[in-house]
């Protein structure tokens, strides 16, 4: 069965495996399967799991939040802010658990901190227009 290649990009790692046969993900209108010498595509992942097959293993599991994919002359190139390959369902399952809610918690706290800081501002500009008396 012919190959293609899969280049994997996040924010502080790459990964290449040149053995593909296979890639099924999902983008806001379903699943897709991409095999080689498909024709030039690009599309975006949603949140979860996508995976792709090498020409002598099974299955590999792809997680992540979202990403853009691009496939043109034979390369599959997806671009995300994180990723986790690998071949345990239930492991990377989990893990993909994991981080979406700690993922969920982090984007809490920012916006948490985000407004402390919008109300901090606001009583600042009040208490120097009392000082100055600045009109608006």
């Amino acid at each position: 069965m012919s190959a293609f290649v899969l280049n994997l990009f996040d924010a502080v790692h790459e990964q290449r495996f040149t053995d593909v046969t296979s890639f099924v993900g999902e983008d806001a209108s379903g699943c897709f399967g991409i095999q080689a010498h498909h024709a030039r595509f690009m599309t975006t992942l949603v949140f979860g799991l996508a995976r792709f097959r090498r020409t002598t293993e099974d299955w590999h599991y792809l997680a992540l939040p979202g990403a853009v994919v691009y496939f043109n002359n034979n390369e599959l190139t997806i671009s995300t802010r994180h990723f986790l390959v690998d071949t345990d369902f239930e492991r990377i399952s989990l893990l993909l658990e994991q981080h979406l809610i700690a993922e969920e918690e982090n984007l809490h706290a920012t916006k948490e901190s985000l407004h402390k800081m919008e109300q901090a501002m606001l009583k600042r500009m009040l208490a120097l227009k009392r000082k100055t008396g600045w009109q608006s």
